[in-house]
């Protein structure tokens, strides 16, 4: 089976390092709590999972996301650590 292109879309979250770590403690809990913000929009993208990197918070999603699920997400992460976040990027 061949794929043309990515299959995965990932999010990238800028912050820094030290609210990065506090983030990823609990990532499989932001990851529930992202799907289930996602899903309240009636979104069919989901979040696999979040890794700390060099920019920041990168989500990695099954899906191409949309500028609806963007600001769903940077919503989600503003409530929870609204301390230096940035507008997410698209990878």
């Amino acid at each position: 089976m061949m794929i043309k292109g990515p299959s995965r879309k990932q999010v990238i979250i800028p912050m820094n390092s030290i609210n990065c770590n506090r983030f990823i403690v609990l990532s499989n809990k932001h990851v529930a709590n992202i799907n289930k913000k996602l899903k309240n929009i009636k979104s069919d993208i989901m979040a696999n999972f979040i890794r700390a990197d060099h920019r920041g918070l990168v989500i990695t999603t099954n899906k191409t996301v949309f500028t609806l699920n963007l600001n769903t997400i940077k919503r989600y992460i503003k409530n929870i650590n609204s301390n230096e976040v940035m507008s997410p990027k698209l990878l």
